[in-house]
């Protein structure tokens, strides 16, 4: 089974062509160093909870859409070594964190190792 890096983001509903471009690009970037796979959506039906919500999870604003991504892998390693060359890519490295179409501090990350596969 695979490895998976997963994300949930809040962006700016004026700015979510924008966002599609980037993803678009990093979709692109992420399968040129190795990646199996590249998603993203936008919500559809992802309704605020009493407690616990992905518009909770970023602190949503009332201007903004929540986006669920994955990039998939063979092994932790594998992702490892793509995420470092992804770094390091002139694409990235060039960008300005302060005018991105999403807010970089409220983002949800992580990676996560196989559990079940029905």
């Amino acid at each position: 089974m695979s490895y998976v890096d997963g994300f949930v983001m809040p962006v700016k509903k004026s700015r979510l062509e924008d966002y599609r471009r980037l993803a678009k690009m990093a979709g692109k970037i992420w399968r040129e160093y190795g990646a199996l796979d590249y998603r993203e959506w936008v919500a559809d039906d992802a309704p605020v909870g009493k407690r616990t919500s992905f518009p909770r999870s970023v602190k949503l604003k009332d201007d903004e859409i929540v986006i669920f991504a994955y990039i998939v892998y063979k092994s932790r390693a594998q992702r490892d070594r793509i995420n470092a060359k992804v770094m390091k890519d002139p694409r990235f490295t060039g960008m300005n964190m302060k005018t991105m179409p999403f807010d970089g501090k409220r983002m949800i990350f992580g990676g996560f190792k196989p559990l079940v596969k029905a």
